[in-house]
């Protein structure tokens, strides 16, 4: 049967994506259905395909992704949102997700301006607070390029100074920019590990 697979993420669930389907024609009414008053803001959708068979094409992502799942009983996977997304865009027949992010303006403001507020609770990487000095060199974890670290917020990047998160965008060659620490590492260590130990961490 036809329907929808979508992977949604949410700002008090960090470094988790669920992966989910629906069969119905308006996404929408999944999407409010899972904004619950379990959950404390709304989801985001960051990628969301029109499939022919929407159990299967959901089972073999759970598949996929099965050694990062937090709970049987769930779907939430500690994945790469972005490789979850491009790996769901070559087994879908059409993009909805801006249908069903258009939709998330139909909840309250009062919800949607605390998911803002939670992100911007996050800080901006600072390569000299995480312990990264001038000249370090980053290892993409899905190419083989690198970038050096030029200051503290900065990078070089194919000869050009930037930020990371734009050299991310460029290697991967999105419109659109992403979280750039799951892309990238230092001495061997994801450098997400390395930004959850020095900001997330003192916020328990």
């Amino acid at each position: 049967m036809a329907g929808i697979v979508y992977l949604l993420t949410n700002p008090a669930m960090p470094g988790l994506v669920k992966i989910g389907k629906t069969t119905r024609d308006d996404p929408k009414v999944r999407m409010s259905e899972l904004y619950s008053t379990g959950v404390p803001v709304p989801f985001e959708c960051v990628k969301a395909v029109k499939v022919e068979d929407e159990a299967a094409i959901e089972s073999a992502l759970h598949t996929a992704f099965g050694p990062s799942r937090i709970n049987s009983q769930r779907e939430f996977f500690e994945i790469d949102a972005v490789q979850a997304s491009v790996l769901l865009d070559q087994l879908g027949t059409e993009d909805v997700t801006p249908q069903i992010n258009a939709e998330n303006e139909t909840i309250d403001k009062q919800s949607r301006d605390a998911a803002k507020r939670l992100i911007s609770r996050r800080p901006n990487l600072n390569f000299d607070e995480m312990s990264i000095p001038p000249g370090s060199i980053l290892q993409s974890t899905n190419t083989e390029d690198t970038v050096e670290v030029s200051g503290p917020k900065k990078v070089i990047f194919r000869g050009t100074e930037m930020s990371l998160t734009r050299a991310t965008r460029d290697l991967l060659g999105l419109s659109y920019s992403v979280q750039p620490t799951p892309h990238w590492r230092f001495n061997g260590e994801l450098l997400q590990e390395i930004y959850n130990r020095t900001y997330v961490e003192l916020d328990e």
